[in-house]
């Protein structure tokens, strides 16, 4: 899984961003770290269901944002679609 995040150039980083492109629908799928406060998820989950965006479980935050070449952790990547 980290391996697909990693090879993808076009996608959101973050919480906030990707909520946003979802809200636009912008986005293919999400990739979502189990070992983040459910509150923090609840929003992108519910919004994902409405939307009917894909997603995808990681166990792992820390190795989430590695794979998107950050030093920091991220709770969830966001796969831009290819028609936008």
């Amino acid at each position: 899984m980290y391996q697909r995040v990693k090879k993808q150039q076009r996608r959101t980083v973050g919480t906030s961003s990707t909520l946003r492109a979802i809200e636009r629908d912008r986005i293919s799928e999400v990739y979502i770290a189990r070992d983040v406060d459910r509150h923090v998820l609840n929003p992108v989950i519910a919004i994902c269901k409405e939307k009917g965006v894909k997603i995808n479980w990681v166990d792992c935050q820390g190795a989430l944002g590695a794979a998107c070449g950050m030093k920091l952790a991220t709770s969830t990547v966001g796969f831009l679609r290819d028609d936008v």
